[in-house]
């Protein structure tokens, strides 16, 4: 028979009454109370040495480490980091082993885990980013097919005032279709500029950004309210990878020309900063050649596109095989009864779900694939992007 787990000192102490009784052979005592000769010399040596507190259960860790670093130690290096608290464990682990090359500091991993334990350090909380184009970026071979968007690092102007850069540009000609100071990078003021553009320029095929506010989000397919625009609008949406800007290297590299024609010094105000972006705009497009373009301009090869800015937006359609469900406001869409949770920034948009196998669907909102919904578990999975080609990372 096996211990007792609430008195399991009581029978152990059994045990060794048993034993000291003589009325049984040790192997006889340890085959009736169920253990291993091995575990009854041990309850054995412990009683012995330690009496009846002997016979507790005891931690498995080990008593002594050899590598456990002294007190004195570890409290220098604790101090160190109180006397430079911006140096990180490598910066602290050389400079004490300069000063003081006599001492055997700890390695660079163990400095990081004690500063982490005296509570010196704050781990970095993981930043959740929003998923990039589940389809590969685009080749611009003529203008119209690719415009590329992305804010410039915002500065305050003289008066204080905060100053956001909103640029847009076509990816096959670089022409500037906007160079906008805005207040602020939230999706309303955004659109804006973005719709001023579509009625002087038209419409693009696809529009191309990084994967931060206002251009994309960590909810469902990586979608923002601006975006959700854009798809209705019938403009493919593409957002390069995280950390990647070579994928959208022509925009990138017109943003470091803005930035040595008009950072410094800061306009006075916004109006005379927007001033600034107005002329460098109609110099970068009809002024400055460009060595990529035949040392021609912009705007000598670009052409406004032939998809003009509707009055209203056209209704969805979708394939006459699939299931259709309304998101409502909530960004929730009924499913047999269950509120299945898609996306706020879908709020009253239709979206389609695709048949691809038994109990699973394909979620689309117009031709902008979203996620795979599984009936059985009533969830909605996230898709993986498909891999780039070289030539595509390369940015157009």
């Amino acid at each position: 028979m096996g211990w007792k787990e609430t008195c399991a000192v009581e029978e152990r102490y059994r045990f060794i009454q048993d034993w000291q009784s003589e009325e049984w052979s040790f192997a006889e005592v340890c085959r009736r109370c169920g253990v291993s000769r091995k575990t009854g010399y041990k309850w054995l040596e412990r009683y012995q040495t330690e009496g009846l507190e002997g016979l507790w259960d005891q931690s498995r860790a080990p008593r002594h480490h050899p590598n456990e670093v002294v007190e004195e130690v570890a409290e220098a290096v604790l101090q160190a980091r109180r006397d430079h608290p911006h140096w990180g464990p490598a910066k602290l682990a050389a400079w004490l082993r300069r000063e003081a090359p006599e001492i055997p500091w700890p390695a660079v991993s163990t400095i990081g885990a004690m500063l982490q334990r005296g509570g010196l350090t704050v781990a970095r909380k993981k930043r959740r980013r929003a998923t990039p184009s589940q389809s590969p970026l685009r080749h611009a071979g003529a203008a119209n097919q690719v415009w590329c968007a992305d804010f410039k690092g915002w500065f305050r102007c003289g008066d204080g005032s905060r100053c956001d850069p909103l640029t847009i540009s076509d990816g096959y000609s670089r022409f500037l279709l906007r160079c906008q100071a805005l207040k602020s990078m939230d999706g309303e003021t955004t659109r804006g500029p973005f719709e001023a553009s579509f009625r002087e320029y038209g419409l693009p095929d696809a529009m191309r950004t990084d994967n931060g506010e206002p251009f994309a989000s960590v909810g469902l397919g990586g979608l923002s309210s601006l975006s959700v625009w854009w798809i209705r609008l019938g403009i493919r949406v593409e957002r390069i990878r995280p950390g990647k800007p070579q994928q959208n290297g022509r925009h990138e590299r017109m943003h470091r020309t803005l930035k040595q024609a008009t950072a410094a010094p800061a306009a006075a105000t916004l109006r005379t900063q927007q001033q600034a972006f107005d002329r460098f705009r109609q110099e970068y497009n009809e002024e400055r050649p460009h060595e990529a373009l035949g040392m021609k301009t912009p705007a000598q090869y670009y052409q406004t596109s032939t998809r003009p800015y509707p009055s209203r937006l056209a209704e969805l359609g979708y394939d006459s095989e699939w299931t259709i469900r309304k998101v409502g406001p909530c960004g929730t869409m009924g499913w047999r009864g269950a509120k299945i949770f898609v996306s706020k920034v879908l709020a009253n948009e239709p979206i389609g779900l695709e048949p691809i196998d038994d109990g699973v669907w394909r979620l689309w909102f117009s031709d902008y694939p979203l996620g795979l919904f599984e009936e059985r578990h009533n969830t909605i999975r996230k898709l993986r992007p498909e891999p780039d080609s070289s030539l595509r990372q390369q940015g157009i």
